[in-house]
């Protein structure tokens, strides 16, 4: 492999970096969309979890108590109490609209109930087309229903003359100690922003590495580029792709210290491992998008299917559904994705710090993807000969 000269590496990686630096779609896909998509999450993310999230509560009673009850469930931080009142239909109204994403329903006479010792009944109702805020929303009603179950049978066992520690005993017979691992805020951001940051670079890099590939023959200059790299179809990938990966990884370093630095997610085995990883996830996508294109070189066909592989790799790589769980067809095809190796890296690395030679597979399966270009070499060269183009 020729190094110096117009034909050799330094040549064709200056020819390519001379195309990336021409068009506003470079510039676009591998600079301005990967930071919007930096600051988007970073904000987005920002509290961990979201925040204020409005419901309303149908007090049918209003009573004292059931105000205190009402006020108890506002004072919950990620709850917003922005309807009261005992119009139910209206708060349904505002629930199907997606004004709301709870309701909180306080029976008529519960005070009353409470009081003689009845069991009312607290109901509560969520619109599940939100899935995150609703379950949130959800989770915090109910542990409001639990408190204020409590607070009942609190009232009936001191009117028993049961108090002290047999009362606490009656109330709360087994007490919980929860410690979680590695992510103890809970923190949504820890883990979405750490995976779909890196992913949406590898979704890029796809994008990048297909276009430019399919545009030398759109341009009519694929036979000059094969030329420059005297005939050799792996040299001039190379030349194409070393200056896309460099610009890329300039971009994942912008990712690790977004994540890392500024946000201050978990690194428990420090910097090296996932910086490897965040370059083997770039290397992969590259390889990846080069062996489509071999397979079918139309350049919207091998964009849209880069485009789909990505968007189902955010389902099936673990992080938001457990691999274990799904069906054998999708836990098979879920290796077939980066993401979800970086994934296990991610896991790993910066969460579980587990020594890197565990993680072996993971980077090694990385590798693989990032080599599959040679599978698809000599087809990929029998089109750039022709100089057809295939839209």
């Amino acid at each position: 492999m020729t190094m110096g000269g117009k034909n050799g590496l330094t040549g064709l990686m200056l020819r390519e970096f001379k195309r990336l630096a021409s068009r506003r779609i470079y510039w676009f896909m591998m600079l301005l969309a990967p930071v919007f998509c930096f600051v988007f999450f970073a904000d987005l993310l920002k509290e961990g979890l979201p925040m204020q999230l409005p419901i309303a509560v149908v007090d049918e009673d209003n009573t004292s108590t059931s105000r205190q009850l009402s006020r108890s469930l506002d004072a919950i931080a990620q709850t917003d109490v922005v309807m009261r009142g005992a119009d139910f239909s209206e708060a349904r109204k505002a629930m199907q609209k997606g004004e709301i994403y709870g309701i909180f329903h306080i029976p008529a006479d519960f005070a009353v109930e409470v009081a003689t010792g009845k069991r009312p009944v607290l109901s509560f109702y969520t619109n599940e087309t939100y899935l995150l805020p609703s379950s949130l929303a959800y989770k915090d009603m109910r542990l409001q229903a639990a408190l204020a179950n409590g607070a009942v049978q609190q009232t009936l066992l001191k009117a028993k003359g049961i108090t002290g520690v047999e009362l606490q005993a009656r109330l709360l017979p087994v007490t919980v100690d929860t410690n979680p691992l590695n992510n103890p805020w809970i923190s949504y951001a820890i883990y979405l922003a750490s995976i779909l940051i890196p992913s949406f670079i590898s979704m890029f890099a796809m994008f990048v590495t297909s276009y430019s590939i399919t545009e030398e023959l759109k341009d009519g200059s694929c036979r000059e580029w094969l030329a420059q790299a005297g005939n050799s179809m792996p040299l001039a990938l190379a030349g194409k792709l070393l200056p896309q990966m460099l610009v890329f990884l300039v971009t994942g370093l912008l990712c690790l210290s977004v994540l890392y630095g500024y946000m201050r997610f978990p690194l428990n085995s420090g910097f090296l491992p996932m910086f490897a990883a965040i370059f083997l996830l770039i290397a992969a996508a590259q390889g990846f998008a080069v062996f489509i294109t071999g397979l079918v070189w139309r350049s919207r066909i091998v964009l849209s299917f880069c485009a789909l592989w990505s968007v189902l790799s955010f389902s099936i790589s673990g992080f938001t559904f457990p691999v274990p769980n799904m069906p054998d067809l999708m836990r098979w095809a879920s290796n077939l994705s980066p993401i979800r190796h970086y994934y296990l890296l991610y896991v790993d690395q910066a969460l579980n710090g587990v020594p890197v030679l565990y993680s072996w597979g993971a980077y090694v399966a990385l590798g693989v993807f990032a080599l599959l270009p040679f599978l698809t070499l000599p087809r990929l060269k029998r089109y750039v000969e022709k100089g057809r183009y295939l839209a």
